[in-house]
């Protein structure tokens, strides 16, 4: 892997694909069970799954240089264009290029769906882009945490299950808002972690608007949220008890609510934000498992 690769694969935060896995993971699983899962068809909104998440990382990355977000004294993740490793243009170029890439494959699934596929498609695109562009950034006006829950819970696992059937699912919806928690809590540890410089750069977060406690109860409640989607999937939706199989992982999540609520060094939860991301893969893997063995 030469150097300039290997800052490309750093700068598309691999860590945090989990956000675009793990809710096709689950939207398919859920039409595996219904006997109407396409191969096709998944195989083509994961790959713009990723490619959207993908492109809207390199939107932050250079919309937070160009905003001044990102200084010297980030304690974060080292940001590419920030630290002057790409240049401004490249990484613009390089967001533009992921999102028409994200279009061009998409269009396949909107051939498959029709014209619903092509306005989420294209409603995806331009929210990933104004999460930190444009004239009201959302993840600088505190919207940020209802994007990602909205785009990467809702309408990622409800759509990947409908370019699989070609109809709505109560089910897929109930599945997407324990998908669009964990994907929140990424979010809410990055914000958790950056608070301080992005009070300074006029970046207005929750954390920032709120303070830090009520971020610590987001993360507290978002899993709790989570949590209580695989007991109606048993209780209301008449699943079998397959669809506990995440509560394997419960003692993860208790240990790492923990760690939100009393870890005082802000440089040590990038460790916890990979965490979170990997909790989310699990979860969702044995979430999807629990809904196959059905």
């Amino acid at each position: 892997m030469t150097k300039k690769f290997a800052l490309w694969v750093e700068a598309a935060r691999p860590k945090t694909l989990a956000a675009a896995f793990t809710p096709v993971l689950v939207g398919a699983s859920i039409a595996w069970n219904n006997n109407t899962f396409s191969f096709d068809a998944t195989g083509v909104a994961l790959l713009c799954a990723f490619l959207i998440q993908i492109g809207t990382n390199f939107a932050n990355d250079y919309f937070d240089f160009i905003k001044g977000a990102d200084t010297e004294d980030r304690i974060g993740f080292q940001r590419a264009t920030a630290s002057g490793l790409i240049s401004p243009k490249s990484m613009l170029n390089a967001t533009i290029i992921s999102m028409s890439l994200a279009f061009l494959f998409g269009l396949y699934l909107v051939w498959i769906g029709g014209w619903i596929v092509l306005v989420i498609g294209l409603l995806s695109l331009l929210f990933g882009v104004l999460y930190t562009g444009g004239p009201y950034p959302l993840g600088y006006n505190g919207l940020g945490d209802v994007f990602v829950f909205v785009f990467f819970g809702i309408v990622a696992v409800m759509t990947t299950y409908y370019v699989n059937t070609l109809v709505w699912s109560e089910a897929s919806f109930w599945a997407s808002l324990a998908v669009g928690a964990l994907c929140t809590n990424i979010l809410v540890i990055n914000n958790l972690r950056d608070i301080e410089q992005d009070a300074i750069a006029g970046k207005r977060t929750l954390g920032v608007l709120f303070g830090e406690t009520v971020l610590k109860w987001e993360y507290t409640l978002m899993l709790l949220l989570a949590y209580a989607i695989p007991p109606h999937f048993y209780f209301q939706l008449n699943y079998e008890a397959w669809v506990f199989l995440p509560f394997l992982v419960l003692p993860i999540a208790a240990i790492q609510t923990r760690k939100v609520w009393t870890e005082t060094d802000k440089r040590n939860l990038n460790g916890l934000l990979e965490q979170t991301a990997r909790f989310m893969a699990i979860f969702g893997i044995l979430f999807a498992i629990g809904i196959i063995l059905n």
